[in-house]
């Protein structure tokens, strides 16, 4: 498919997971793709697959953020699609979590979002161009000992809904995708923290502790997460903005009171 053909993304968060494989997908889908991240050394490592290049800077900055979409536009012309996906941190509940996480997962949850479209809706206003934000389940329900995680995930659909409400009359989408577990590196480490407390033998044994209450009974991969990410960003979702796509296997659906009876 070349549904991106001569199209520009930016995407932060590109170094490693879904942003990772999201550059990949848009790239194989003709994109010309702009990696933003923090840690040069894992963008230029999806830079060597995709094609794309790379801007080293914190989306949630605004002056960094400003600079990666002047970057794009003078690299390339213009701006059509901008995929949100840094993000992170806040866990613990209200009582643990430290004034530090609270601020880090605001920074790296909402500004990031926030700073990066600010910077990059006149260059999309002007190409009528499409916003993907990377959210979570966590944006739909509560996992436990994760409150600053939730509370900006939460928060991070009415940003969606704002921007999709106030610039759709410019052409403009924006929609979120929210992911359950998905096997990236991140989800890795958690898996070894469940290992340390349950003694599991494998990461694979972790997963499939997690999942086995999801319809699917298996974590996603980061490119079936990156192929709902271009859908939303696509002509084939042209009618779509204010969207939340869940990606979760069927989490979410999940009646908790009847697990007794299976």
């Amino acid at each position: 498919m070349t549904r991106f053909s001569g199209q520009v993304a930016l995407i932060t968060g590109a170094g490693t997971g879904i942003g990772a494989a999201t550059a990949e997908r848009l790239s194989q889908e003709g994109a010309h793709v702009v990696l933003m991240g923090r840690r040069q050394e894992p963008l230029e490592s999806v830079a060597s697959k995709t094609g794309g290049v790379v801007f080293v800077g914190d989306a949630a900055d605004r002056v960094s953020a400003e600079a990666a979409v002047k970057f794009a536009k003078d690299r390339f012309g213009g701006l059509d699609v901008v995929v949100a996906n840094a993000g992170g941190h806040g866990f613990g509940s209200i009582l643990e979590i430290s004034d530090e996480e609270w601020r880090a997962s605001g920074s790296a949850n909402l500004d990031t979002s926030m700073s990066i479209l600010r910077a990059a809706l006149p260059e999309l206003k002007a190409r009528r161009g499409a916003i993907c934000l990377t959210a979570s389940i966590a944006s739909l329900a509560a996992p436990a000992g994760a409150f600053g995680y939730t509370v900006m995930k939460h928060a991070q659909i009415g940003l969606m809904r704002s921007v999709a409400r106030d610039f759709g009359g410019n052409g403009v989408r924006c929609n979120a995708v929210c992911p359950g577990w998905v096997r990236t590196e991140m989800a890795d480490e958690e898996m070894q923290e469940l290992m340390k407390r349950r003694g599991f033998a494998s990461v694979d044994e972790a997963y499939a502790f997690v999942t086995k209450d999801v319809p699917m009974k298996r974590p996603a991969t980061a490119s079936e997460v990156a192929a709902a990410i271009a859908f939303l960003c696509s002509a084939d979702a042209g009618i779509i903005t204010g969207a939340v796509l869940t990606v979760d296997g069927g989490s979410t659906i999940v009646d908790v009171p009847t697990l007794a009876f299976e």
